[in-house]
């Protein structure tokens, strides 16, 4: 048996001390073997500083993938190689994009991807939310002003981030017959919460991938006697919905300045589902 402490949007720059030393000690109380963010770590530049806090304090594996706060103060492809570097030199952090696949249990595999809200779902032409994305990621400064260009910048990057997860889903799904995806952004309309309800077409431009949701409706029929369940985050309101039968998305809500465990799930053989999870 795995356990698994999930947390999301944890923007732990953005906590005092007092708060870090509550989060870390509840983390350490759940006394589950592994921990798991679904980004929105820190701001940018203290991405890298705050993961190193999280591995060093809490001496377990720390598996992540990346949110958009994790880019700001430069590109997305930069902010993803030096995460990717820094992972890369340090025994218990696992930067989930990166390696690909790992096992949980011996019926349970977990992947990553960062994802990309895409701009298909909504309304993003006509869409008059200004997000500080705008203008600290140099991405999307060039088309702040351009809300065409930006869907189809919003595109691309979504559209390059399902072929990355599809192609790591398929695998995962090959060997084991439960599998958890992390990722940021919430892959369907139902599972984008904001501010106490769904989001609206001014939002969900943001906060949403049509594609992802695509691909894994698809990837689930071809497999249905597989199961996936969805982690993630973004959009800091919280809710589970159920797509398929065997496809379950978990949106774990957040308060900036307050990071706070999400769950803790236990993975163990293919009759006992994760904790909490009504498949």
């Amino acid at each position: 048996m795995a356990t698994l402490c999930w947390m999301t949007d944890i923007h732990l720059d953005a906590a005092d001390d007092r708060a870090r030393e509550r989060f870390f000690a509840q983390i350490e109380a759940a006394g589950a073997d592994a921990v798991l963010i679904t980004g929105d770590i820190a701001d940018g530049a203290n991405t890298g500083d705050c993961l190193l806090q999280v591995a060093d304090r809490l001496r377990r594996p720390v598996h992540f993938v990346l949110g958009n706060h994790d880019f700001y103060g430069g590109s997305i492809r930069d902010g993803r190689q030096r995460i990717a570097e820094l992972a890369h030199t340090h025994d218990r952090l696992v930067y989930l994009p990166a390696v690909g696949l790992v096992e949980l249990s011996a019926d349970w595999g977990l992947v990553g991807q960062d994802g990309w809200p895409d701009g298909r779902l909504g309304d993003i032409e006509h869409s008059t939310v200004f997000l500080p994305d705008f203008v600290t990621i140099d991405d999307l400064a060039v088309v702040r002003h351009d809300r065409r260009a930006m869907g189809r910048l919003f595109a691309e990057l979504g559209d390059r981030a399902v072929r990355s997860a599809a192609e790591t889903l398929a695998a995962a799904l090959e060997t084991y017959p439960n599998v958890v995806l992390a990722t940021h952004v919430p892959p369907f309309r139902e599972a984008a919460w904001h501010e106490g309800g769904p989001c609206d077409d001014q939002w969900l431009p943001y906060f949403s991938s049509k594609a992802m949701g695509e691909m894994l409706v698809s990837l689930m029929q071809a497999h249905p006697h597989r199961r996936l369940l969805v982690l993630c985050g973004h959009t800091h309101g919280g809710g589970e919905v159920r797509v398929r039968g065997n496809l379950h998305v978990i949106t774990g809500e957040a308060e900036s300045g307050k990071p706070a465990i999400q769950r803790v799930l236990e993975f163990g053989g293919p009759a006992v589902p994760a904790a909490g999870i009504s498949w």
